[in-house]
C-alpha cells in the first residue's frame, strides 16, 4: 500500500512543479515570438496567468493551456495567442 501511496506523491509532486513553472513556450501570434521561451514573473501558479507581452508598440495575450512542451530548459507549460491589443498614447 505504501508504493501506491508514494506514487500519488510522486505525481503530484511533478503537478506541483508543472504548477508552479518559471518559464513558458509561447505558441502563435507574431513570427518573430513563435516558439518563445518566456520568464512567468507574477506569483500565481502557471494555470491561472494569462501573459502580456509588450511587443511593437502593442501588447500581446497569451493564455496558458493544459499542454507542455519539452525544451531544452525542461518542461514548460504552453500558452496560446489570443490577441492583440495597442498601447493607448
Amino acid at each position: 500500500m505504501k508504493a501506491g501511496a508514494s506514487g500519488n506523491s510522486g505525481k503530484a509532486a511533478q503537478a506541483d512543479k508543472a504548477a508552479k513553472a518559471d518559464k513558458a513556450a509561447l505558441e502563435g501570434g507574431p513570427d518573430d515570438l513563435r516558439e518563445q521561451i518566456v520568464p512567468l514573473t507574477a506569483p500565481e501558479p502557471a494555470s491561472q496567468q494569462d501573459l502580456k507581452i509588450p511587443h511593437r508598440g502593442g501588447y500581446e495575450h497569451y493564455r496558458a493551456t493544459q499542454r507542455q512542451k519539452k525544451t531544452p530548459e525542461g518542461k514548460v507549460p504552453v500558452y496560446e495567442w489570443w490577441e492583440r491589443t495597442e498601447i493607448a498614447e
